[in-house]
């Protein structure tokens, strides 16, 4: 019994927590792009969110690039198609790597960040001194850090594409001697319009979800400097999840238009 209603408590507060994030995203759509608006605000975010962000994507495709290029030549070898590596691998970061381990860098780096530093405004009463202000908190914190979180994050993918791919010349020529012009050309050969496309636009919603998570849990920070803590964790952890979620549905939506 004990058992069966804490399963029942925690499917409610799923569900309850569901409903409240949706609510949130809906008073973003609805508010966030009616003036005024808060452009300097938002292009500081833009900077903080996309400059700085730059140097740990950067690692991190590289790193990832070189390694999915160095493990995927002995599979390749057995069967005499080490010639197909490059379009092999460059199809796979560009369409599904890339953009859904920069996400996960993003929601952890990005996402807590934007949950700490919220929560701790709402636990401070900082937010309730800008209502009394006359300035619309929701606009200048929430609205512009989601917007420079959807404009910045398709930005890094492509960014951290190029590193990889450079990445990937780097660990093909580790075992053998392969010409920048043939890598290259191998490379853009078997990329088409329909591989990058679709990689880009659900970076857009990649870098929604992670704005409108973190901004959701830092907005509705309770219980003091513990809740700042949990705001934050809970942000990396639950738009982690609704990354994968939305690659999944991202990947079935592709591969449907495929077959029409």
């Amino acid at each position: 019994m004990a058992l069966s209603n804490s399963i029942n408590r925690s499917v409610k507060e799923f569900f309850l927590e569901a409903g409240a994030l949706s609510r949130f995203a809906g008073r973003f759509l609805k508010t966030g792009f009616k003036p005024p608006y808060e452009f300097q605000e938002m292009m500081r975010q833009c900077y903080e969110i996309g400059y700085r962000s730059i140097p740990l994507v950067s690692f991190t495709a590289f790193i990832m690039g070189l390694v999915i290029t160095i493990q995927s030549h002995p599979a390749l070898e057995v069967f005499g198609a080490e010639s197909w590596l490059p379009s092999i691998v460059s199809v796979s970061l560009v369409r599904e790597i890339t953009p859904v381990i920069t996400a996960l860098i993003c929601a952890g780096k990005v996402g807590s960040s934007i949950g700490a530093e919220i929560g701790s405004m709402k636990v401070t009463e900082q937010i309730d001194a800008m209502e009394v202000s006359g300035t619309n908190p929701f606009k200048y914190l929430v609205a512009t850090r989601v917007l420079a979180t959807t404009l910045m994050l398709p930005l890094l993918v492509v960014f951290g594409d190029g590193i990889a791919l450079y990445a990937g010349y780097l660990g093909v020529n580790i075992r053998g001697v392969t010409s920048a012009h043939l890598y290259w050309t191998q490379v853009f050969n078997k990329l088409t319009f329909g591989d990058v496309l679709p990689s880009v636009i659900k970076s857009v919603f990649f870098g929604f979800v992670i704005g409108i998570v973190g901004s959701f849990k830092g907005y509705t920070t309770t219980s003091g400097t513990e809740g700042v803590g949990r705001a934050a964790n809970a942000s990396v952890v639950i738009s982690s999840f609704i990354v994968f979620i939305v690659d999944l549905l991202a990947a079935q939506i592709s591969d449907l238009m495929n077959i029409l």
